[in-house]
This record gives C-alpha cells, sequence and structure tokens, in this order.
C-alpha cells in the first residue's frame, strides 16, 4: 500500500478551511444571522446566499471525509495507546481551551455589538467539530486498528475492487442518503451539535479512513471521473435551486454532497500532489487559523460595519480583516511561543523540526 506523504490531502484541508471562513463572513450578510448567533449586516448582499448554498452541503462533510483519511496516515507509525495520546494532545486540549476562552470570546463580541447584557458561559461554538472528530477516533478506533492487522485481506479487497469503477464512491453514498431519511434533518446544512451533524461525520470520518485504505483504485477513479462526479453535482444542485428553492429533500442532498466531494478529492489528487514550501506553512496555520477565525470575524464586523460603506465593500473589508488578522495572530503569537502552541493543537518546536526534516527528506 503507498505510504508517501499525500499533499493533496493537506492541500484540500486548507482550502476547506479557507471556504468556511468565507462562508462564515457571507452569513454576516444575509438578513438571518442574528437568528443563528452571527453578527448582522445592516445592508444584505441575499446574491451572496446562491454559491454560498452550493457550498454549503459538503463544506463540512469534506472535513470529516479528510480527517478520516489523515488518521489513516496517523496510525502508520503509531499504536493505540500513542494515537490516543496524540489526538488528545491535539484535540482534545485545544478544545477544551476553546470552551472556556476562545468560543465566549467571540460570543462576548457579539453581545457588545448588539448591546446585550455580557455574561460568561463556557461552551463549545464553532469547535464542536472537534469534539465529535475526538469521538470519532475513540468509536472506530479498534475497528480501524482490526483492519489494519487485515491488510491485503478479503474486506480490503473487495473494498479495491468496489472502487474501481464510478459507481463504487456513488454506491457509498446510499449510507449517507439512508441517514437522511432516518434522521431527517429539518435543515440538511445545520450540522453544529445536531445529531444529523453527528451520524453524517461519523459515516464521513468512516469512508475517509476505508477510502484511503482500500487501495489506489478509488483516488484513480475519483482523477478520471472527476468532471463527471462535478457535472453530476451541479445537475442535482440546479434542481435544488429551480424546483425546491434551495432545501430539497435531504437524500438528494447528500447525494449532491458525495458529487462535489468526489469530484473536489479527484481535482486535489491530479492537481495538487505535490510537496511546496507554501504548504508546509498553510497546513501548519489552518487548524489554529480555524479555532480563532470566528472571535476575528466578529471583530472585524464589530469594526467596519458601523461604518456604513457599500455592502460589498464591507464584505471586502471584513474577508480581508479576517484573513489578515488571523496571519499575524498565527505568525506572530500562536506559532512562536512554545506555551500557546499545544493549545492551539501545534507541535512543540523540537518536534515540528524534526518533522519538517522528515518532509524535506521525503520531498
Amino acid at each position: 500500500m503507498k505510504t508517501a506523504r499525500r499533499h493533496d490531502i493537506d492541500w484540500l484541508r486548507v482550502i476547506t478551511i479557507a471556504l468556511l471562513l468565507i462562508y462564515h463572513i457571507a452569513i454576516i450578510f444575509q438578513p438571518w444571522a442574528m437568528f443563528v448567533g452571527f453578527v448582522r449586516s445592516e445592508q444584505p448582499l441575499e446574491g451572496l446566499w446562491t454559491p454560498m448554498s452550493m457550498l454549503n452541503v459538503w463544506r463540512i462533510p469534506i472535513l470529516f471525509f479528510v480527517s478520516g483519511m489523515g488518521l489513516f496516515f496517523a496510525m502508520r507509525k503509531r499504536n493505540w495507546k500513542q494515537l490516543i495520546g496524540e489526538r488528545a494532545r491535539r484535540i482534545l486540549l485545544p478544545l477544551l481551551f476553546g470552551i472556556v476562552t476562545i468560543a465566549p470570546l467571540h460570543m462576548f463580541i457579539f453581545q457588545k455589538f448588539y448591546k446585550l447584557p455580557l455574561g460568561f458561559y463556557p461552551h463549545m461554538g464553532h469547535l464542536w467539530f472537534l469534539g465529535n472528530i475526538f469521538a470519532y477516533v475513540l468509536l472506530f478506533l479498534p475497528v480501524f486498528y482490526l483492519l489494519k492487522q487485515r491488510v491485503g485481506g478479503k474486506f480490503q479487497q473487495i473494498l479495491n475492487k468496489l472502487m474501481s469503477n464510478p459507481g463504487g464512491p456513488l454506491l457509498i453514498s446510499l449510507f449517507f442518503m439512508l441517514e437522511a431519511i432516518f434522521v431527517k434533518p429539518q435543515i440538511y446544512s445545520l450540522y453544529a451539535e445536531t445529531w444529523h451533524g453527528f451520524f453524517l461525520g461519523a459515516l464521513a470520518f468512516f469512508f475517509g479512513y476505508l477510502f484511503v485504505y482500500s487501495g489506489q483504485q478509488f483516488w484513480n477513479i475519483v482523477k478520471k471521473w472527476r468532471w463527471a462526479y462535478l457535472a453530476l453535482g451541479l445537475v442535482l444542485f440546479a434542481i435544488r435551486y429551480l424546483e425546491f428553492q434551495l432545501e430539497a429533500p435531504g437524500y438528494l442532498m447528500a447525494l449532491e454532497s458525495n458529487c462535489w466531494i468526489f469530484g473536489v478529492l479527484g481535482l486535489g489528487y491530479r492537481y495538487l500532489n505535490k510537496p511546496s514550501g507554501l504548504l508546509r506553512y498553510l497546513s501548519q496555520a489552518a487548524y489554529p487559523v480555524y479555532i480563532i477565525h470566528m472571535f476575528v470575524m466578529y471583530l472585524g464586523a464589530w469594526l467596519i460595519l458601523p461604518l456604513k460603506i457599500h455592502p460589498v465593500l464591507e464584505f471586502v473589508s471584513v474577508t480581508a480583516f479576517t484573513f489578515a488578522l488571523c496571519y499575524l495572530l498565527y505568525e506572530f503569537l500562536i506559532r512562536r511561543i512554545w506555551f500557546l502552541r499545544p493549545l492551539f493543537g501545534l507541535r512543540s518546536k523540537q518536534k515540528k523540526e524534526i518533522e519538517t526534516k522528515v518532509l524535506v527528506s521525503e520531498s
């Protein structure tokens, strides 16, 4: 089985987190923003929501897929005790730190923005994603280590054969369609702290691992058929837009979501599986930026929206502010101050230097 580092998976993690920031900023410019706990511009840009609604059915599921894939690579040189310890340091510690500091901070800005009484309570906020990932690690680890001991066995052979034709990945979508049918989410793209988000994330995490475990055939198929998957996703989105006003039956949205994801995985494998210094930097920065982006975004909106400039300029300004301040906080505080590094999921300086040497040698 191929064990070389997969740069395309690293790139997709970086790109999807960047898209997540843009998606969250776009919510600020929707009339219903306050009802989902966001600060809101008095000058809406409702036209933004059409492309965002195309994004919202796969933006979170693909991160769960990628997280499952990442666990496959993390298991190559770790036993179960080492893996749980490593995941506790990189996921559980930042989650607990974020619950008592980061998430309440952006809610404090929310309260100030709307002139509400100030109050503090620890909560996960947007960090619910980390809680889900840690739960999936504990839930699936026994199964994954059992599969690891049976590499080359009958199950892997069947899986590899299934993934050797373009219908294989689409067949996996049946599990996601059944989840939507049985759970019946009121809003398909509402993932945060819902049973729908938990079960959907569990499926994506599980199959993300299996896609890498199955062997090379899956990647050959998504690379070869990437445009067909994207075209099918576009057709399903058009149906959702024209016939259902963007909220189609859950089983159709589940299929659409996976079509986008398989197409994006194929594009990534075709064009992004190459090392670069920029990727090494961004792949380190993406996780801390995800953790801090909400309060930075709220701060930008708090400062910029009262200026009453043109709404397009507001959107551009909040976006530029968010990306710029996230970069500055990461570059000059989080990555340089030793005791902050583990609180944002970064390894110690010494371990980072060792890993950088390994990456350079692999390149």
